[in-house]
């Protein structure tokens, strides 16, 4: 794909049938010059990637539909209307159904009877005049939806499942239609084994659809969470108005009780939040004036009077709908082996059937026999299973990820997350709380410690950094005034350098001092250190003026994250630009016995290549937690990268996997869904698999009656599919 591409998105997609359909829109859209396409049938969409210059929606819709199917641009504004129409469908299907299985349910019982011990000549328990009667609009009218689908594949230059329904089942009414036109009474008739299979398979699309559709339940519920109307300030008075029309800036109620409309900030008052929507916490959160609050999340007792910040598709809810709906409808690497199997799938069931047909009849002699032992081998075929087995068990847990406040940018990265057995975690802000406070001032002999701290409080004004807000929040706490600063110079990883009163100061970490040449007493700032406190040394016209001890406490839950992680065969390993007295005083609170100490942020992302190199020898994945910008670069860089969701949004976007909990356990919880997920996958393809490697040569050596051969193909993806649901059942660890 060229460079310079970057437009994207949906189109949902009509009239699939099995996975060989999405496999051949696939590749017809991958055709197309300076487009990238997944095609997902669960799903019924298609994600495509495109360059403006050489494509637009109107030409990727047309492409679709010359495939033979019908497509359109699919975005929040559609979602509405594709539920209705995909409901109006299925009542549509569900009545087509009922009528097919009045008209077969006599033919079937005459079978019954037969079975039963009734005469062999079951066409003298009902007319053959009448059978043919009853088949025929099940054959053409119900089953009409199978021959349009059929020729659909085969002018679009493939076959898919209804090539092999219609071919069957026709090859069954044409047969019995020849033998009763002929009066051929002492032939039997198979007018019930095509009506049966088509109402069987009929059944099995609408069961299908109805679990489909459960798979989708997370993205549902969440998509159903904003509220549709809001009350707004216009000129002193409350009006309530559609939350569509809300703008940034605009002034806004939300009562008790109430959901928020959008993502703001609160203006006057103070409540508590119910945000387990978002994180999964289950107890509220407290807010009060100046705080964000987020579209969806549930007001406690307070009245709260906002200013909306995000509104629309810029809400934090619709980014959360958006990385789900993005991550359903992407595609797993393992995935690669079924769709390869299912592009080939119809042809090779077409000829092991006419193999079949033509053995039968050359060597049994029987042309009755050849002809529905060929039929048992094209109804049982069922390339459905395999598109299903892994899109449906992506849906259902990245669903139940979304739940436990887990946001999976692809499925790749859900593959990918199974396989981690080294994770690297950033301290500040991951192990830590990331609100560090100073806790010792020890000047050096003729400097008092109010002297140091007004310095250094000078040197970090305007800084954003943690650190700095700490040691601001110290020096007013004091009540010290700030000199005159002329400039600053931030050096990452280091310190600052700048011109405090008209004279050059310094403030940064020990081997900061070292490098400017200054001398310093080692002494001093060991207490701190193996105390797991960072030392922060301050040198004012190239004397050193003393040391500033900051500590920033671990989580409350850090520990039993670590502990979690490792239960899981994960090794943790700390990145941290301390010094190594401080990096093992930290590491041995938070349980975690091997770490890398001075590693500036510029120098993690060959920390995490290093261990890649390491783990890949071993066939393993290396997962990097952080939260901050300077992680990005070694998010990026991991295999999986594990975004704190208090961290940057540089940090979130880069990483596979946000974490909108601030705890570790959250990365369990994700290794853990990944492993529970690429469970399911693999017993879905085995069944997939196993089902049509043990039911074709069944068929085909005789030992399947076409109706029961159609029952197996329709229950076959209704399997694949309750199998995926069961994901449903799976719970995070993170406390609540």
């Amino acid at each position: 794909m060229p460079a310079n591409s970057s437009d994207a998105l949906d189109l949902a997609i009509e009239g699939m049938s099995c996975a060989a359909c999405a496999a051949r829109i696939e590749k017809q859209l991958n055709r197309m010059p300076g487009v990238e396409a997944a095609v997902n049938f669960a799903a019924e969409k298609a994600h495509v990637r495109f360059d403006p210059e050489l494509s637009d929606a109107a030409q990727l819709i047309a492409t679709v539909e010359r495939t033979g199917f019908k497509a359109q641009v699919s975005s929040a504004d559609t979602r509405a209307a594709e539920r209705q129409q995909k409901l109006l469908a299925y009542q549509e299907e569900l009545r087509r159904f009922w009528i097919a299985a009045a008209l077969t349910l006599p033919l079937v019982a005459q079978m019954a009877w037969m079975f039963g011990g009734g005469s062999a000549e079951h066409a003298d328990v009902l007319p053959r005049w009448l059978q043919l009667v009853l088949a025929t609009p099940v054959q053409f009218w119900i089953g009409w939806r199978f021959y349009r689908g059929a020729f659909n594949a085969l002018r679009g230059g493939g076959g898919n499942m209804d090539v092999l329904v219609a071919l069957g089942t026709s090859m069954a009414y044409l047969y019995s239609l020849a033998v009763t036109l002929a009066g051929l009474q002492h032939q039997h008739v198979y007018f019930e084994a095509s009506a049966t299979v088509i109402t069987l398979v009929l059944l099995g699309k609408i069961l299908e659809a109805r679990a489909k559709a459960r798979t989708s339940q997370a993205l549902e519920a969440l998509i159903r969470l904003q509220p549709q109307t809001a009350w707004i300030e216009r000129q002193g008075e409350l009006v309530e108005m559609a939350v569509k029309a809300i703008l940034p800036g605009d002034i806004f109620i939300v009562r008790p009780g109430e959901s928020v409309p959008v993502d703001g900030e609160i203006v006057e008052g103070s409540s508590s939040l119910d945000e387990a929507m978002l994180t999964g916490e289950s107890l509220p959160v407290g807010k009060q004036g100046g705080d964000k609050l987020f579209a969806a999340t549930v007001n406690g007792t307070g009245l709260l009077r906002c200013r909306a910040t995000g509104v629309g598709s810029h809400t934090l809810l619709a980014g959360i709908i958006n990385m789900v709906e993005r991550a359903q409808g992407s595609k797993a690497p393992v995935q690669r082996l079924a769709d390869k199997i299912a592009a080939i799938f119809v042809p090779v069931v077409s000829a092991i059937a006419l193999l079949t047909f033509v053995a039968w009849w050359i060597f049994a002699g029987d042309f009755t026999v050849a002809l529905i032992n060929a039929v048992a081998v094209l109804v049982i075929a069922c390339p459905c299973a395999l598109g299903l087995a892994t899109p449906t068990a992506i849906m259902v847990g990245t669903g139940q990820g979304a739940k436990a406040g887990i946001l999976i940018k692809d499925a790749e990265a859900l593959e990918l997350a199974e396989k981690i057995a080294v994770l690297a975690v950033d301290k500040t802000g991951t192990l830590t709380q990331g609100k560090p406070h100073v806790t010792d001032l020890v000047p050096v002999s003729g400097v008092s410690a109010d002297d140091l701290l007004q310095v250094v409080a000078t040197l970090e004004q305007g800084a954003t950094h943690p650190l700095a807000a700490a040691i601001l929040s110290r020096a007013a706490d004091a009540g010290i005034a700030l000199l005159s600063l002329q400039s600053v110079t931030a050096l990452p990883g280091k310190g600052l350098r700048g011109e405090v009163a008209g004279v050059q100061c310094l403030l940064g970490s020990p081997s900061f001092m070292e490098e400017e040449g200054l001398q310093f007493a080692i002494e001093a700032l060991l207490p701190l250190q193996q105390a797991g406190k960072s030392a922060v040394l301050v040198a004012r016209a190239g004397q050193v003026l003393g040391v500033v001890g900051v500590t920033d406490p671990l989580r409350g839950t850090t520990r039993a994250a670590v502990a979690g992680l490792k239960a899981l065969g994960v090794e943790i390993v700390m990145l941290t630009g301390d010094n190594a007295q401080t990096a093992a005083a930290i590491a041995l609170e938070a349980g975690i016995s091997r770490y890398q100490a001075g590693v500036l942020p510029g120098d993690k992302a060959q920390a995490i290549a290093d261990l890649k190199a390491d783990a890949a020898r071993r066939g393993k994945c290396v997962g990097m937690a952080g939260d901050g910008i300077n992680d990005a670069p070694a998010l990026a860089a991991a295999d999986v990268g594990f975004a704190m969701g208090a961290g940057s949004d540089v940090a979130m976007e880069t990483a596979g996997v946000t974490l909108m909990r601030n705890d570790l356990n959250s990365v369990a919880d994700a290794i853990d869904l990944s492993r529970a997920t690429l469970a399911k996958i693999r017993q879905n393809l085995f069944f997939a698999f196993i089902y049509n490697v043990l039911g074709i040569p069944l068929a085909a050596f005789g030992l399947l009656n076409p109706v029961i051969a159609g029952a197996a193909m329709a229950m076959s993806s209704v399997s694949v599919v309750s199998n995926s649901l069961l994901l449903r059942r799976w719970r995070g660890r993170a406390p609540n």
